[in-house]
């Protein structure tokens, strides 16, 4: 007695005759066609003591089942072979009556032995590894499936199409058939798709649907676990479904996944997967870039493409891809028919986030004062960088989710940095907890960095932004900012290897306007302190067409000094006075506040100080101390503008100026410390105070390695190092005085080491040192 249990196709009519054959008896066979002589049979078989083969009892009659059972309890030897499913108490009596004095084997998917010799049998020759693996994913391991594929590898098998075809045509004689068809058809798509979803496109209740599901496995179109359509048997159906029902298909299953509530983004990509291209698909696609437009806006912007080729209406889709596209930086028209016929508060918050990544803090604020909420408390930073603290204060009242009232009410305090820095980075906080859905002109990061280097705390400026670019706040276009901010905050601080690292990354990127000019903040930042005057002019190509805009503001302060030195050193004075009258007039705005006065006469100092001025650094000195400074910072400034403009008149106090350098260094600003000293050592007439403070000034400059670019190398033509790093200065045109001021040099050593080149390189003119200097130093760029 034995029972076979397999799917259709599994191979039970084969394992009958193999029982039968082992059993080296006669055998009789009992199927749906041979029914009507079955007691014939059955008393034949008593008569012979034969082996009596049942085959596909689960499609035999109640009456028929009932006759065997009583057989097979009397003694008829019998095998029978069935589906996974018991469909009825007659065909479980008679299941318990053979497996009650005998095994029941379990028919799987063919082992990888078996499916290799069946291929062969089917190819007339041994298939390759790669056969049999490609034949066991297509088939699932099914025999019957996988004879089809063997026969038929390179597509769709016809004999498993016709065999399908046949199924379903079948089927739609009634409701149960036309169920599987159509679940058949839903699972051929491949989606990964909840219980919930896969009834709402079938039109079954659960039970319906568990049932419909039991019949497909049993009929062998599913894969072992039970979960989806044999990858061939999908194709097969798949391929017998034309054009139109293909889509109407898709469009039943997206509508499914929306009624059901599923997320858009996994709905859109089961859709995608099936590229489905259909209205409600577009829809779905839709949404899905709707929810990832702020925190995954490149992924956003490809399911708004996906949306529009689906046919989606362009008006529906503008306001979510500008918001996507701002966030990465990339060009957004708002000023289209599309961007017209879009939601156009949505639009009008774009546009000043990207006015205000362009660096128009005024724009920006225009643009936001305009827009619904939260517009006008996103406005609140730029109109006070701009000056406007009373339309600040206004605009600050209106609606807004938490972390931008943050912003807002720290923007407000910007006035007093070291009162605002705290409200700053509770917002910063604020803003990683719960990012608000909107296009922000200025993350608190950002805003925060700046506001604490104004305040002399580079650490909270460090920490900020290393915050904002671990957690990627504020998408691509943000993550810039806040790495060129920290780069150019390290470089301020006296550490430029994160400097020159940006540098290099940021080299060729198209960048929106703030971030040119932070950009060539950098770029200005290091060729001073590496006296490359090539890289300086390269810094102001960048920045020139920046300024020229007049759109500065007051967050934008710190770095202008950078820009602003390099102009005054580039002999280009007509692009400074605007700026600085620019910066001027916004803080008269805000009342004067202390502590951004401090921070524009101390530009207006370094600019007297780079053109060897004394009497603008004298005015700029007497500005700065009839302030009352209330911070380090500021305090430092404030003595140490006094102590310069003195030793520009020729005036060094030697222990004066090492404690007003020392002051500067300890309120992180070690390259200005470096200068007061290094200018004071090649004015003073005493030698033995000329070489202390050049020992001082050394020592300064050296809290970071110089960058590996501006680096001597080794020596050529016999010059040392030093001589190298003068040789590379004579080339750029500097003056003895200027070179010993950027190595910390006497004048008079820096004539030394020029008469020692001129030696080594065997010339007699400066003329004839410049022409051999330039074939044996490589140029630099």
């Amino acid at each position: 007695m034995t029972v076979v249990v397999g799917v259709d196709g599994s191979g039970r009519t084969r394992r009958l005759g193999e029982i039968a054959t082992a059993a080296g008896r006669p055998a009789v066979r009992v199927s749906p066609a041979t029914t009507d002589d079955l007691q014939v049979l059955l008393d034949q078989a008593r008569a012979d003591d034969a082996l009596v083969l049942v085959d596909d009892a689960h499609h035999l009659e109640p009456a028929t089942l009932r006759s065997l059972t009583v057989a097979a309890r009397g003694g008829v030897s019998m095998a029978i072979a069935r589906r996974p499913t018991i469909t009825g108490p007659e065909l479980a009596d008679l299941d318990e009556a053979v497996s009650g004095q005998g095994p029941v084997e379990q028919l799987g998917p063919l082992a990888p032995a078996a499916l290799a010799e069946l291929a062969k049998a089917v190819l007339g020759r041994p298939a390759t590894s790669e056969q049999l693996a490609a034949l066991q994913v297509a088939s699932a391991g099914l025999a019957a499936v996988a004879v089809a594929v063997a026969a038929d590898p390179s597509g769709t098998p016809p004999a498993l199409v016709a065999r399908l075809q046949r199924r379903f045509a079948a089927a739609g004689r009634d409701a149960a058939g036309r169920a599987i068809a159509g679940l058949a058809a839903v699972l051929a798509l491949g989606l990964d798709l909840a219980d919930d979803v896969v009834c709402a496109a079938t039109g079954l209740d659960p039970a319906e649907a568990a049932a419909t599901m039991r019949s497909l496995r049993d009929e062998g179109l599913l894969t072992p676990d039970g979960e989806r359509l044999i990858p061939a048997v999908a194709r097969a159906v798949l391929f017998d479904l034309p054009p139109s029902e293909r889509r109407r298909l898709h469009e039943t299953v997206a509508t499914a996944l929306l009624a059901t509530g599923a997320d858009p983004v996994r709905a859109a990509g089961q859709l995608r997967a099936a590229r489905a291209r259909t209205p409600t698909a577009a829809d779905v696609y839709r949404q899905a870039g709707d929810r990832l437009r702020f925190t995954d806006p490149g992924s956003a912007l490809t399911w708004y493409d996906d949306a529009l080729d689906a046919g989606a209406d362009p008006s529906t889709v503008t306001a979510g891809r500008a918001e996507a596209a701002t966030l990465l930086g990339v060009p957004v028209d708002l000023d289209g028919p599309a961007a017209a016929a879009a939601d156009t508060g949505r639009i009008a918050l774009v546009a000043g986030a990207a006015a205000a990544y362009d660096g128009r803090a005024g724009r920006a604020a225009e643009a936001l004062l305009g827009a619904d909420a939260p517009g006008p408390v996103l406005a609140v930073p730029a109109l006070v960088v701009t000056g406007q603290l009373a339309a600040a204060r206004t605009a600050a009242t209106g609606s807004a989710p938490l972390p931008v009232r943050r912003l807002a009410d720290a923007a407000l305090a910007m006035t007093d940095p070291a009162a605002a820095l705290p409200l700053l980075i509770e917002a910063a906080e604020s803003f990683e907890k719960a990012p608000p859905p909107v296009a922000v002109p200025d993350l608190p990061h950002a805003v925060g960095a700046l506001v604490a280097v104004a305040a002399g705390d580079s650490a909270t400026a460090e920490h900020l932004l290393e915050r904002a670019a671990t957690s990627g706040a504020g998408g691509p276009v943000a993550l810039d900012r806040h790495r060129t901010l920290l780069a150019w905050v390290r470089m301020r601080t006296g550490r430029y290897d994160s400097a020159v690292a940006e540098l290099h990354r940021l080299s060729g990127a198209m960048l929106p306007g703030r971030e040119r000019l932070t950009y060539a903040g950098l770029t200005a930042g290091i060729a001073r302190r590496s006296g490359d005057i090539a890289q300086l002019r390269a810094a102001w190509s960048v920045a020139e067409p920046v300024l020229a805009r007049r759109a500065v503001d007051l967050s934008q302060l710190e770095v202008v000094e950078e820009l602003l030195v390099a102009a005054a050193r580039l002999r280009h004075h007509q692009r400074i006075a605007p700026v600085l009258a620019d910066l001027a007039g916004i803080i008269d705005q805000l009342g004067r506040p202390t502590a951004w006065t401090v921070s524009l006469s101390w530009i207006r100092l370094q600019i007297a100080v780079v053109g060897e001025d004394p009497a603008a650094a004298a005015a700029a000195a007497d500005e700065l101390g009839s302030l009352d400074p209330n911070g380090f910072r500021q305090q430092a400034q404030c003595q140490a503008a006094g102590r310069w403009a003195a030793v520009l008149a020729g005036e060094v106090d030697p222990d004066a100026v090492l404690a007003d350098a020392a002051e500067l260094a300890a309120a992180e600003l070690p390259w200005e410390s470096s200068r007061l000293i290094g200018q004071a050592a090649v004015r003073t007439t005493d030698a033995s105070a000329a070489r202390r403070l050049l020992e001082r000034a050394r020592e300064l400059s050296r809290m970071d390695p110089v960058p590996a670019e501006s680096q001597p190398g080794t020596s050529h033509g016999g010059l040392s190092d030093r001589e190298v790093e003068v040789a590379r200065l004579v080339l750029a045109g500097r003056t003895h005085r200027e070179i010993g001021t950027q190595l910390f040099l006497s004048p008079k050593t820096v004539e030394h080491h020029v008469a020692r080149i001129r030696g080594k390189l065997g010339v007699t003119t400066r003329a004839e040192m410049v022409a051999t200097l330039r074939g044996l130093l490589p140029e630099e760029s």
